[in-house]
């Protein structure tokens, strides 16, 4: 039996090797490999699980791997409902595989101390779960090129889903399968803390390890004060501890750093961005291009590391203050949004390179570049200060008409709860009619996404129809509520383009016809002929057109259709 032991020991431990020789170097496995490696994993360990969570737009599934679940998925997602549960999210852009290989390089040194759950201080092990492979299309479109900018790996996959989008600005839109199955995989865990991981474009700096944290402004008192005040400050000092400086997000306010960084708006449409929404601790892990990536994923690696031991001190506390979050944005009274950088500059301990515009031998022309011989550390400007453009009254409930399917689904797919109604009925309702709007001339992720909406508002008796829904505001939901349904929000279901056929006019009517009864509308509305008159006067262009004449007086009367514009969104105070 000792022998026995022995023998089996040294074949597990010489798998460990193996496989860590793999993820250590500058290698990262194909879609293929990754899940066939932990189908293996999910057989031999109890304490691991695999899940096929739906489908992705290629075809092949998105997987969920589970540690430290309950053995059937009933009792694992139950478990994480239930505790403390941290959700990984790797190969959004798969050219970035750098979490790919931090995550399998954590379960074998996990398995290797013989899968630990709870710490020696008797910290217990929260659910930790990962997606392996989230753009399925885009690990699947491999190369060692298209990453032009990037150190390694030897070849990695594609930043474009199959349906060549970036997902991670797909998750308030919702364009792909990929999205639906990150909803159920998100609401299924609830998670409290959510990792992004990521590789870095821009600048050249010391740094191989930098992060985004969600926008302080726009989360609860209580999410702020638990990452600024304690997350970020324990991250730093644990990575620290494992050699590595932990800085924030290189985003730069010029062209180098010395003109300063500011710090990341993180909108819905992202997937931190998204998951602030729901109040988790939302962290997008950057590390450098120019690094090595061995060095990359020890760095992903140590970052991992870090927020799992901070989660696992720090349970109970995430939770309460979780759940008090919820009962902050079920409360709301004033809804702020359209968050701008200001000009308010702190400042910040910086470790860069010294950089100069010498002439390119080829083009002929100056170029931006950084001399890694001519290090430095110095205090460079740090915007990091964001105010709302925008802040609304929170309603009692929302309406959405209920021909608006693909919205429905949206907001079922994201747990929001609404009654539908089952009788006609009549309401007073307050209703968004848009007046103007920009629209690009180039499309944005599918879409030609509005922008510098106006939006006029009224009190309007509305004809409720069965299929018409009610949104009650008060629910865990309500971020994710306002910022689809408010028509001007950054990222709401109108700038995305979902109700774009309400911008059509669809009657007219005949010069001809029409001018025959303009001396009768004009006599019957006396502020409308004011208004004529005075505009004719003043304006010559107007003057002389009889189209836009007849066309002043058309759409002020009662002649003219009274749904043109008006959104089938609205709000019952």
């Amino acid at each position: 039996m000792k022998l026995f032991y022995f023998f089996s020991v040294l074949i597990v431990s010489t798998h460990s090797l193996f496989s860590q020789s793999n993820w250590t170097g500058n290698t990262s496995p194909t879609y293929t490999e990754l899940i066939d490696h932990l189908k293996k994993l999910d057989k031999t360990h109890k304490e691991l699980s695999m899940f096929n969570m739906g489908p992705s737009d290629y075809g092949l599934p998105i997987y969920l791997f589970v540690i430290n679940g309950a053995k059937d998925s009933t009792r694992t997602f139950s478990k994480a409902l239930a505790g403390t549960t941290i959700l990984i999210n790797n190969a959004i852009h798969p050219g970035e595989p750098d979490g790919i290989n931090a995550c399998l390089i954590w379960l074998d040194q996990w398995i290797a101390q013989g899968k630990p759950l709870e710490s020696k201080n008797g910290d217990k092990l929260p659910v930790i779960a990962f997606i392996p492979a989230y753009n399925v299309g885009g690990m699947m479109n491999r190369s060692s090129t298209s990453r032009a900018n990037q150190n390694g790996p030897e070849e990695y996959g594609f930043r474009g889903s199959t349906r060549n989008f970036d997902l991670n600005r797909d998750f308030i839109k919702m364009d792909s399968k990929n999205a639906f199955t990150f909803a159920k995989i998100f609401h299924s865990l609830d998670p409290d803390v959510f990792i992004d991981n990521h590789v870095s474009n821009g600048a050249d700096y010391q740094y191989t390890l930098t992060y985004i944290a969600s926008m302080k402004e726009r989360m609860s008192p209580q999410m702020n004060e638990l990452t600024y005040g304690k997350c970020i400050p324990y991250l730093t000092a644990n990575v620290k501890e494992k050699g590595w400086d932990l800085f924030p997000y290189v985003e730069l306010k010029g062209e180098t750093p010395a003109q300063g960084i500011h710090s990341f708006n993180d909108l819905p449409r992202y997937a931190m961005g998204y998951a602030s929404l729901f109040h988790s601790i939302s962290f997008t892990v950057e590390t450098h291009m120019l690094k090595p990536f061995a060095q990359r994923v020890q760095a992903t690696l140590a970052f991992l590391e870090g927020i799992i031991s901070f989660t696992m001190k720090n349970a109970l506390e995430i939770e309460a203050k979780r759940s008090a979050s919820k009962l902050w944005a079920r409360n709301l009274r004033q809804y702020a949004f359209n968050y701008q950088l200001t000009e308010k500059a702190d400042s910040i301990s910086f470790k860069g390179y010294e950089h100069s515009f010498p002439l390119h031998p080829i083009t002929g022309l100056k170029e931006l570049s950084y001399d890694r011989t001519l290090s430095y550390e110095r205090m460079i400007p740090w915007f990091k200060t964001y105010v709302p453009k925008n802040s609304v009254a929170v309603p009692e409930y929302y309406v959405v008409g209920g021909q608006e399917q693909e919205v429905i689904d949206r907001l079922e797919a994201n747990h929001v709860f609404f009654e539908t109604l089952i009788t006609q009925s009549i309401d007073t309702l307050h209703v968004f009619s848009v007046k103007s709007y920009k629209s690009p001339s180039q499309p944005y992720e599918g879409h030609f996404k509005l922008a510098q909406i106006e939006v006029g508002e009224s009190e309007q008796k509305i004809d409720l129809k069965p299929g018409d829904i009610l949104i009650p505001s008060k629910q865990d939901a309500a971020l994710f509520i306002h910022a689809s349904l408010q028509p001007i929000a950054e990222d709401s279901y109108l700038t995305w383009n979902f109700f774009d056929s309400y911008l059509q006019q669809k009657e007219y009517f005949s010069n001809y016809v029409f001018k025959d009864q303009i001396a009768e509308i004009l006599a019957n509305d006396a502020q409308l002929n004011e208004e004529y008159q005075l505009r004719k006067a003043t304006d010559e262009k107007f003057r002389n057109s009889e189209w836009d004449q007849l066309y002043f007086i058309y759409s002020r009367s009662p002649y003219f259709e009274q749904t043109f514009m008006r959104l089938p969104i609205y709000q019952k105070f």
